[in-house]
């Protein structure tokens, strides 16, 4: 039994960073960006008003100016300004050559096709210079999640196809006589299958391609055929069958068709029977069977292998402290993942622990990290955290 840090640097060590591909700008929000991308143009390309007025001439100690034009946005006014002429300019309008600063509109006096300055603005002002934005050779560097901001930038380099990584596919497969899928009705002795589908959900959060498969009956044949079916993936997730009873048969054929096992078993709680290893070009990992437990480590292991596949740094899930709302108990040897929820800036961990409790982990947006043997905390104390509704970080 290993520690989770040693589990999940073993998962980074087998992890292959996936290739790049080019998507349309309209559909590389959230994805990660796989390359530098630069900019070969100027922006803005000219100088700008940046208010609605008059671009005056050279002032030459005069505060009256005759208007000789106009420049709107997308119509630029061609001519040179002298010395006690102006132009009606609108914001985003080229300044005329000549012109070194705006006049806003409500500081000017107008009398027919002459303006008077009410109050005469410095030099340079209301002027957005060119390449006050950015210039050529500027850019976004890799990796990093595209967010709305960075697509508007990207947009305004005049990029309209971006390099980002290819989507990891990820195949979960679901094991156990006793499930059924949803909207099915149970048998004697069986239940719905539930993290199969709350699995689904946070990989696709990271951007993930996930394709849920057959669930795999505890048969030989049964899970022979589930392994055959996620062939081509990069990622597959297994749900139950990886602890040690009689029919747990994950482990037996993943070897039997050339698993190269890394590890069976962490030392943390939930979360025990995990397991991960190499089937052929695709990576393996083991989740347990109780619901909370695949959940956890679906926070803990899969999303940080998931952002590493797409190249972003190797690391675990970001870390935060809270103080506590109320006491909590010494923990025990096992690193401890505990449900928890924020009220008004502390945290309160939950009473009830038990990894088949969804109702507990759906009312839960922290996880309260507990060393081996961590000491008994009082309420106000500091805890780490891991956050349960940001996980793409």
């Amino acid at each position: 039994m290993i520690s989770v840090s040693d589990a999940l640097q073993t998962l980074f060590d087998l992890t292959l960073r996936l290739s790049s591909e080019r998507v349309p700008l309209t559909s590389a929000n959230g994805r990660i960006l796989s390359e530098r991308v630069e900019t070969t143009r100027t922006q803005p390309p000219f100088d700008a008003s940046s208010m609605d007025g008059y671009a005056l001439g050279p002032t030459d100690g005069t505060d009256r100016f005759q208007i000789m034009g106009e420049s709107a946005a997308g119509h630029p006014f061609s001519s040179h300004l002298n010395p006690g002429q102006a132009v009606r300019i609108f914001t985003g309008a080229v300044v005329p050559k000549g012109a070194d600063r705006v006049l806003i509109q409500e500081d000017a006096e107008r009398s027919s096709n002459m303006i008077t300055t009410q109050t005469m603005p410095l030099k340079g002002a209301n002027i957005r210079t060119a390449g006050s934005d950015f210039f050529p050779g500027q850019g976004l560097d890799a990796p990093r999640r595209l967010t709305p901001n960075d697509i508007a930038l990207l947009a305004a380099m005049n990029i309209a196809d971006v390099p980002v990584a290819r989507r990891p596919v990820v195949a979960i497969m679901a094991t156990g006589d006793e499930l059924v899928v949803p909207g099915e009705a149970p048998g004697p002795g069986q239940i719905v299958a539930s993290n199969t589908y709350g699995l689904h959900a946070l990989f696709r959060t990271v951007g993930a391609d996930v394709r849920i498969l057959p669930i795999a009956r505890d048969s030989l044949s049964s899970l022979k055929l589930g392994f055959d079916l996620a062939e081509g993936a990069d990622l597959i997730v297994t749900i139950g069958g990886a602890s040690v009873g009689d029919h747990d048969l994950v482990a037996t054929v993943a070897k039997d068709i050339g698993m190269e096992q890394a590890f069976h078993k962490v030392a943390m709680r939930p979360g025990k029977p995990l397991m991960s290893g190499k089937l052929g070009r695709s990576m393996m990992i083991g989740l347990p069977g109780n619901p909370v437990s695949a959940m956890i480590c679906g926070v803990i292991f899969v999303m940080p292998v998931l952002r590493a596949m797409m190249g972003l740094p190797p690391r675990a899930a970001a870390r935060f402290q809270m103080p506590l709302l109320r006491a909590i108990q010494a923990n025990g040897p096992r690193e401890h993942y505990m449900r928890a929820r924020q009220i008004d800036g502390r945290v309160e961990v939950f009473d009830k622990q038990d990894s088949s409790l969804l109702s507990v982990l759906g009312s839960a947006d922290l996880l309260v990290v507990r060393p081996p043997h961590d000491v008994a905390h009082d309420a106000g104390e500091l805890v780490d955290c891991v956050s349960l509704t940001d996980t793409t970080v």
